[in-house]
């Protein structure tokens, strides 16, 4: 298998952000938050600022170099987009037979009467910087980092993950119906 000679990933910066890289650690600052994250995972790659672009570089890179290249920029380029626009996820709650309620309390979204159980079924936020709202039939989640975001929106539409129906027929539950930038 050949090897690319030099692989090069490069990022745009908007006039309103700001990055900064210390070693293999990204910190990315904009109008609506900062965050920070470490890829020092990543061996063999370079993560440089130039002018007003982010520039990660990889000699004598094999697929593997070559697909992590690719990542990092990725993820850069989604740190830039949560810090200048931001991230949200639209989930459904949907039942047909127990009505179901939704709240949001304490870090944590909870869902009673789901299938007529007595006990709440109970999602975990991610972290403090992500919001969830309920309004009516729709569940809104918000926040600057993909991740979190992704991760509690899955947290609650697992927490309503039926086992032992059938799922053509029970399909009571929340779902994520859209997910994108928030605008």
């Amino acid at each position: 298998m050949a090897k690319a000679v030099h692989v090069v990933k490069e990022v745009e910066i908007p006039e309103d952000v700001q990055v900064q890289v210390e070693g293999m650690k990204v910190k990315v600052s904009g109008p609506k938050g900062e965050l920070e994250r470490d890829f020092s995972h990543a061996r063999g790659v370079s993560i440089r600022v130039e002018d007003n672009t982010v520039v990660v570089e990889t000699f004598f890179a094999n697929r593997k170099k070559k697909a992590l290249v690719g990542t990092i920029a990725a993820h850069i380029r989604n740190m830039i987009t949560g810090v200048t626009k931001g991230y949200r996820y639209k989930l459904k709650i949907i039942y047909s037979h127990f009505p179901i309620s939704v709240k949001v309390q304490d870090g944590q979204v909870i869902i009673e009467n789901f299938l007529g159980e007595r006990a709440p079924r109970v999602a975990k936020i991610a972290s403090p910087r992500v919001t969830v709202k309920v309004q009516g039939e729709d569940i809104i989640v918000e926040g600057i980092d993909i991740e979190e975001v992704g991760q509690t929106a899955a947290n609650i539409e697992l927490a309503t993950k039926i086992q032992d129906f059938d799922r053509r027929v029970f399909v009571d539950g929340i779902y994520i119906y859209e997910k994108g930038v928030a605008e």
